[in-house]
């Protein structure tokens, strides 16, 4: 008879339940139990599970590019500033023309991609340690958008307000197109080889080095895929603005909750293990947090040091549960 034979059949079922089930029961409970405490039954209804799944976008898209470089055991604090950026330089560039739609969007990955590129090869090329040089290229982007630019810059169409505000039948354009990227995100991370020496990588590098994988390459490639997440979620945070702020990626605190969803969904801080599912769930937690406080009536200050609180305990009980540490 061994040891698992002897435990409780609940507590072996307990410990086998996935990271991602399990916030997503706690957001249920959490949810559910908020609307019925403070008699919003209105919550529980179609409209605001919808709304509930909008308040993930923002934090899910630039969550899934984070889970990406953390898995490679990496880190990207430059995604805040990235954020806005791209939705200043898009709103800047679209000035309310439709034409100028496909040039601004096609601009703002671009640019996304060289700060990728930069922030990869930094870390990989020059080796600086990832914290110091991701904040570095932060700080010169905040540093030249906030010479520029000190108010909303320009204006979005209408059109392009769809990607923000447009629905099939009561399901938004925003959260289909979060659950594309988080389908193909998992798809690159277990089904391509890429994905394969991403797991690698962050968790043996010089063991990955030595079987042949070019791992500056990998980390490189990360921070690219990254940085892309940052600017699709400026993209979308000009959309449902109308117009790009430089203050909304920083305001938003894009950077740090980012890494904290993804830690909290089982991805750990020194790479090769996680995955994009559990980060959704652990955005799920945060929109839920967030949505249960509005009910309750909290005021901003405490609700971020009950959020800090809950990011603590929540990553300390995951790393109770694995015997191990999670960062």
């Amino acid at each position: 008879m061994t040891l698992a034979d002897t435990l409780p059949a609940s507590r072996r079922t307990r410990r086998s339940l996935p990271v991602p089930l399990l916030l997503f029961l706690a957001s249920a409970v959490l949810y559910v139990g908020a609307a019925l405490y403070t008699g919003q039954l209105n919550q529980l209804g179609a409209s605001g599970l919808v709304g509930l799944a909008q308040r993930m976008v923002g934090l899910g898209i630039v969550a899934l590019g984070q889970t990406f470089v953390i898995l490679a055991g990496s880190i990207d604090l430059s995604v805040a500033n990235l954020i806005s950026v791209s939705a200043v330089l898009a709103s800047f560039v679209m000035q309310g023309d439709p034409a100028m739609i496909a040039p601004a969007v096609l601009l703002v990955l671009v640019v996304s991609a060289a700060v990728g590129f930069v922030n990869g090869g930094v870390v990989a090329k020059l080796g600086v340690n990832p914290l110091i040089a991701t904040l570095g290229v932060g700080l010169i982007l905040q540093g030249l958008l906030s010479a520029s630019f000190n108010n909303f810059a320009g204006s979005v169409p209408e059109a392009f307000q769809g990607l923000a505000y447009g629905t099939i039948g009561i399901i938004p354009w925003s959260v289909l197109a979060l659950l594309a990227l988080a389908i193909i995100g998992a798809l690159l991370l277990r089904s391509t080889r890429f994905g394969a020496h991403l797991y690698a990588t962050g968790g043996n590098m010089d063991g990955a080095r030595l079987a042949g994988i070019r791992t500056d390459r990998i980390t490189i490639l990360a921070h690219v895929i990254c940085s892309l997440m940052a600017g699709l979620t400026g993209l979308y945070l000009a959309s449902r603005l109308r117009s790009g702020a430089p203050w909304v990626g920083r305001d938003g605190v894009y950077d740090l909750e980012s890494i904290a969803v993804v830690v909290i969904g089982g991805t750990l801080l020194s790479g090769g293990r996680g995955g994009v599912w559990g980060t959704l769930a652990g955005v799920l937690l945060f929109a839920t947090l967030d949505a249960v406080f509005n009910m309750l009536g909290v005021p901003a200050f405490p609700k971020q040091v009950m959020r800090g609180a809950i990011v603590i305990l929540a990553v300390a009980a995951y790393a109770i549960r694995n015997k191990g540490p999670v960062a």
